[in-house]
């Protein structure tokens, strides 16, 4: 099989369209479709299911792209081994990163990282934690960086793990109970959850695994919590709290140094794990231990601040 040609496929797989899939390529759409007819009368089966706004695979199809992907894997991971011993350039290291807390850890690790590996061209890819174990299983991304919940299962991949950290509750200084808490940075004292059963909270968005320890939570105390709105966005949580508009629970990573917000434990001791994770038995290329290292260092860092 031509790599370049399984480049190609796994390309208009991707894009769902073979016009977008032949700029991402740089490449005409005509020679593109050229080599898909040229593969598909070599199989003797189409590819695809042609649509002007939708291409989606056959049964043939979803097989060839299924090997293409293990295949243009296995070529990665050569390249990597190959690249450890003559220090080859413009080698590809993706990385996956959850919004926010990702990208942050990235921009302060990145001159560091270049100056070990001036050679390595970095792909960084925010997304959720799902998505980046779909990646990881596919061979999309050599490493992803993930937030899971203390009890979450884990996948039959190899994760490193980087720190845990507390779940926390926050609430405006002008609540009622503000002279019970702690601001950042001091030592916080355990809150029951139904005291705030009356107060309006806006909340991490049902889908991500910082929810999954939530949830249990209020569950715990016998109550569904008042909620204004869900985010994305644990910046968006502190920032509601500190216009005084809502309690919230988040990771102690997004404390804020302010006095308009107080924060307290919880007496179940919810924890998150920040962990690096990378597919079982695939090599593991000097530049991506040496990102994983940064990461873990620059992470811990901040944690200590924070405590």
């Amino acid at each position: 099989m031509d790599l370049k040609q399984l480049e190609y496929m796994v390309q208009i797989a991707e894009e769902k369209n073979i016009t977008k899939a032949a700029e991402k390529l740089f490449i005409t759409q005509s020679a593109l479709n050229q080599q898909l007819l040229k593969l598909e009368k070599e199989l003797g089966s189409p590819l695809f299911y042609r649509s002007r706004t939708n291409w989606h695979l056959t049964e043939v199809g979803e097989i060839y792209i299924s090997a293409a992907k293990e295949m243009l894997g296995l070529k990665k991971e050569t390249y990597n081994r190959i690249s450890d011993l003559i220090n080859m350039k413009n080698t590809h290291l993706s990385i996956g990163l959850t919004p926010e807390r990702g990208i942050s850890m990235f921009a302060s690790v990145y001159p560091e990282f270049h100056k070990l590996h001036p050679n390595v061209i970095l792909d960084p890819i925010e997304l959720s934690v799902r998505e980046q174990e779909s990646m990881i299983n596919r061979r999309e991304l050599d490493v992803a960086f993930l937030t899971l919940s203390d009890d979450m299962q884990k996948s039959d991949n190899v994760y490193v793990s980087i720190l845990k950290e507390d779940i926390i509750v926050a609430i405006p200084s002008s609540h009622p109970l503000a002279s019970n808490g702690n601001y950042y940075g001091e030592p916080l004292k355990n809150i029951d959850l139904k005291s705030l059963k009356e107060d309006n909270f806006v909340l991490i968005s049902k889908d991500s695994t910082i929810r999954e320890a939530i949830n249990p939570i209020f569950q715990d105390s016998g109550f569904s919590p008042k909620l204004l709105f869900e985010t994305r966005s644990c910046q968006t949580l502190i920032n509601m709290v500190m216009k005084n508009l809502c309690c919230t629970i988040l990771p102690e990573h997004y404390a804020v140094d302010s006095k308009d917000v107080v924060y307290f434990s919880l007496p179940q001791k919810p924890k998150l794990r920040v962990v690096a994770m990378y597919k079982k038995g695939v090599y593991l290329s000097k530049a991506t231990a040496d990102f994983i290292k940064l990461a873990s260092d620059y992470w811990n860092k901040v944690h200590e601040k924070i405590r």
